[in-house]
């Protein structure tokens, strides 16, 4: 593989203490990573590193201690906005994750400017986190969902029907970056462009891109984009939102409490500017200390080279699988991202994944959160094995032997 000539792939193994352990006396093989990501001892000590020296809430202390905690926080959204190229780091907006993130527009954004027969405009390929919050935000406000079809099992969106979707009505246009279901790769920038000529407003679900590829939201042309911590090698229950600050400005909270306000009455209150309006409460303070340890681990690599080693890795996957006998598989068979979804023949996902696990390969076998999609392919669920940098070719040749040992084993 190109990419393994410049990088020591296997070095970087090493520093991911979970990956070197045996499930069920097999040497774990770690393919769910679109569920999320394995941490790197970076990122642990940076998180034992704040429990032991710095623990303490932040903003509102001037005693040492909250002082460095602090400091860490914001260094944090500094980090974050560098990570995506942000203007700023006031356009940070700390999250639980790319669900909060989607919600936190949908109820705020949303319910400002949508009315009855507005139109939110999505894809086919949504994850629930970028489908529900709309949903719930149409029956609030009487605006209609609107989807942009896929082709089928390549899971392409079918972009002839754009110009006839982009139509006055959409007040916002919400998408998908990589689908975590096919591994499709969206064409964002020019998405957001065509909604942009329009005055519609745009959101971006990075959830399966920021930590994989190089993410540059200026250069997007988005007006919002959410991230997960968990699925770039960060702690879970953190991520980030960013949004363009003349929205963010004119937005009402999402959430109220201490934290976010300037001055509080009995009668009446008033909101700091973004992005702390947003922030209601004490924050999970060691989330983003570990997401920019994170952040900090994947640069180091350059996520230009993680992107390149997952798609080959992708692609060899592929085209090993292509080669068996009563296989069927989901996405593109070029330009796809660090995933392959399938089904073998007469076997039910969670069977190949059951099957897997005790070979000490980690799949993932389900609806992957997109049921709509499911149904539209006819199908109930498939098997995933996703990748990331530290998964190698040699395991990909494992995981492509279980699988015949499974369709062996049912005969197939």
């Amino acid at each position: 593989m190109s990419v393994s000539n410049k990088i020591d792939w296997a070095s970087l193994r090493a520093d991911f203490p979970i990956l070197d352990q045996q499930v069920h006396g097999k040497p774990l093989i770690y393919f769910d990573n679109a569920a999320t990501s394995q941490k790197p001892r970076a990122v642990i000590d940076a998180l034992v590193h704040y429990y032991e020296h710095d623990n303490a809430n932040v903003h509102r202390g001037i005693h040492e201690l909250s002082n460095r905690a602090t400091t860490a926080f914001e260094g944090a959204r500094t980090r974050v906005a560098k990570f995506i190229n942000a203007g700023s780091a006031d356009e940070i907006i700390f999250t639980r994750g790319t669900t909060e993130g989607i919600n936190l527009v949908a109820s705020s954004w949303g319910t400002k400017h949508l009315q009855p027969g507005d139109v939110i405009l999505l894809t086919e390929l949504e994850h629930h986190s970028n489908l529900v919050p709309w949903q719930m935000l149409a029956q609030r406000t009487g605006a209609k969902v609107a989807y942009v079809p896929v082709t089928g099992d390549e899971g392409l969106l079918d972009l002839t029907k754009l110009d006839s979707l982009l139509t006055k009505p959409v007040k916002i246009f919400s998408m998908v970056h990589i689908s975590n279901a096919m591994g499709t790769v969206n064409p964002v920038a020019d998405l957001c462009a065509r909604a942009r000529n329009l005055g519609i407003v745009t959101l971006v679900d990075g959830a399966q891109s920021a930590g994989h590829m190089p993410v540059d939201v200026q250069a997007i042309g988005c007006d919002f984009f959410a991230l997960s911590g968990h699925k770039i090698c960060g702690p879970t229950g953190i991520g980030a939102l960013w949004g363009r600050p003349e929205l963010l400005d004119a937005m009402p909270p999402y959430q109220g409490g201490g934290e976010m306000i300037l001055s509080v009455g009995y009668q009446h209150t008033e909101f700091k500017r973004a992005p702390h309006r947003f922030e209601a409460g004490t924050p999970d303070v060691s989330g983003p200390i570990g997401l920019h340890a994170a952040m900090d681990y994947l640069d180091a690599i350059g996520r230009e080279n993680i992107w390149k080693h997952d798609q080959e890795l992708a692609h060899y996957a592929y085209d090993r699988l292509a080669a068996l006998k009563n296989i069927r598989l989901f996405g593109p068979k070029t330009g796809r991202a660090g995933l392959v979804s399938f089904l073998l023949k007469d076997v039910h996902a969670h069977d190949v994944v059951t099957l897997a696990d005790q070979a000490g390969v980690a799949l993932r076998g389900g609806h992957h959160c997109t049921q709509p999609l499911m149904h539209k392919l006819g199908v109930e669920s498939t098997a995933r094995a996703s990748f990331y940098f530290y998964n190698t070719q040699a395991e990909v040749d494992r995981f492509v032997e279980v699988v015949k040992e499974i369709q062996n084993f049912f005969g197939g």
